[in-house]
């Protein structure tokens, strides 16, 4: 099992970024959350197998089709919580 906390900087608030990363992580079969930050970026906490954690971080290079994403930053995390999905929350 992989976690990880990625934050993607850019254009990212305001074009459906959520929304697709939902998608995407629904797919991929990858569990946690994704959320805006009040710094204009959003921030993803995904935790799965390694190969479909590694794709729903290359897919955040990419993003929602009306996005601009100028920088992502990925960084492990240890924690131990467990999420049974994926889904768009408010922190």
């Amino acid at each position: 099992m992989k976690r990880v906390i990625i934050k993607i900087y850019g254009k990212v608030q305001g074009v459906s970024y959520r929304d697709n990363a939902l998608v995407q992580a629904n797919t991929l079969g990858v569990t946690g959350y994704v959320s805006n930050l009040s710094d204009g970026s959003v921030q993803i906490l995904a935790q799965g197998g390694h190969p479909a954690v590694d794709k729903l971080i290359s897919w955040c290079y990419i993003g929602a089709p009306a996005s601009r994403v100028d920088e992502v930053v990925v960084e492990e995390d240890e924690a131990d919580e467990i999420y049974l999905d994926f889904s768009i929350i408010q922190l």
